[in-house]
């Protein structure tokens, strides 16, 4: 995911407040305590403007949770027993964060929740975690909270299907909301970036998480492209894994990569982390951006592509088709096709440019999933076991 900006005021974000402070919504609002708050995600969960009823809370500071801050948030002081039985809330919503979390620890939370008559409510965003290299842990951390969730929710159908055939549970599915703000989008309809004729694949190594396998389709890549006429393909990887005593530098990915650089074969761009608002200019100069995912679920990463009109090539592992028209390439853990992969950049540049998804659309659509999540919340609140009164 892109990396989280300040809250915009509209998202009804406030500090977090301790048992005993005097200052309380009104009874009609539900306070969450979101794990986190401040990422973009959770933030556009929240109407655009016009308030309905769900506070959240600020994540509570690690070096001090009795402040909220809207930038650093792991580890998640919300997921601590000690932390639910001291904070003023009326739903946990746990979202990300829990990568380290064993499963005992995520049991003594949930117990915390329902001893003080709070909600548990739990979006299904990875069944498979992207940052860990085998699956055990995260799929012990699955069974914990859909077993013990009061309300469940995940972002497509497909994972649905494959959370209620893994676990006996079918997620209420809520599609995921725009990742780009929505203002700059506006921004951006109304000076469209100049095109310059050529088809650019872009390739983003971001840190080498666990998932990512791009030795793997380096060489298909290449080969497509250059096969393509005007198109170019720019491979960007972050200084921490290019550079030679980065913390994640991996050699052989970089030789490969300086190879094929001074061949003429890409375009290379070693850097440090975008900024927000770079990385979305990046992203609107490519037409088309390759997920080279070996296992995963969802993408913010293809959401603000839909965004910015620029198309996407997914790996068959996940639900990626599902959340938004792809270009699908056969890869997961056990394989890779090639074939499939040159297919999926040439079916692309045979589509032509891609439109982003338009303004209204995100617009109404943030609106409907800001409700069905209020829905959710008072539907999770009865269904609570020791259930507190309505707040």
């Amino acid at each position: 995911m892109p990396t989280a900006l300040p809250a915009p005021p509209a998202t009804a974000v406030i500090p977090a407040q301790q048992v005993g402070a005097p200052t309380r919504p009104e009874p009609s609002t539900i306070v969450v305590a979101s794990v986190p708050a401040a990422h973009v995600y959770v933030r556009h969960l929240a109407p655009e403007s016009r308030p309905d009823g769900v506070v959240r809370l600020a994540d509570p500071d690690p070096d001090d949770p009795t402040r909220s801050t809207q930038q650093r948030w792991w580890p998640p002081v919300m997921l601590s027993p000690e932390w639910v039985e001291q904070a003023e809330f009326d739903v946990l919503h746990v979202q990300f964060g829990f990568d380290a979390w064993e499963p005992e620890r995520l049991e003594a939370v949930c117990d915390a929740v329902h001893r003080t008559g709070r909600a548990l409510v739990h979006t299904v965003h990875d069944l498979r975690n992207p940052h860990h290299t085998e699956r055990s842990l995260h799929d012990a951390q699955l069974a914990v909270l859909l077993r013990r969730a009061d309300a469940s929710i995940t972002l497509t159908e497909g994972a649905a299907d494959e959370v209620e055939r893994r676990y006996g549970r079918r997620p209420l599915v809520v599609p995921h909301p725009h990742v780009v703000e929505l203002d700059e989008l506006e921004r951006r309809a109304a000076a469209p970036q100049h095109d310059d004729g050529r088809f650019r694949v872009g390739l983003h190594l971001k840190s080498l998480r666990a998932s990512l396998d791009p030795a793997a389709v380096l060489p298909t890549l290449v080969e497509a492209v250059a096969a393509l006429p005007d198109a170019v393909l720019r491979v960007d990887g972050h200084r921490d894994v290019l550079e030679a005593g980065g913390p994640r530098h991996d050699a052989a990915l970089a030789q490969q990569l300086a190879t094929y650089a001074g061949e003429g074969a890409l375009e290379l761009h070693v850097h440090d982390y975008f900024t927000d608002a770079e990385l979305w200019d990046y992203l609107a100069d490519l037409d088309l951006s390759v997920l080279p995912y070996r296992f995963g679920t969802h993408s913010g990463w293809l959401e603000a592509c839909r965004d910015l009109g620029t198309a996407v090539a997914a790996p068959t592992c996940g639900h990626y088709a599902d959340q938004g028209p792809v270009h699908s390439f056969r890869m997961d853990e056990d394989r890779f096709d090639a074939d499939t992969l040159r297919a999926a950049v040439h079916a692309a540049h045979a589509a032509g440019p891609v439109a982003p998804l338009p303004v209204a659309v995100r617009r109404s659509q943030r609106a409907e999933v800001a409700a069905a999540h209020r829905r959710i919340y008072e539907q999770a609140l009865e269904a609570c076991p020791g259930r507190r009164g309505a707040r």
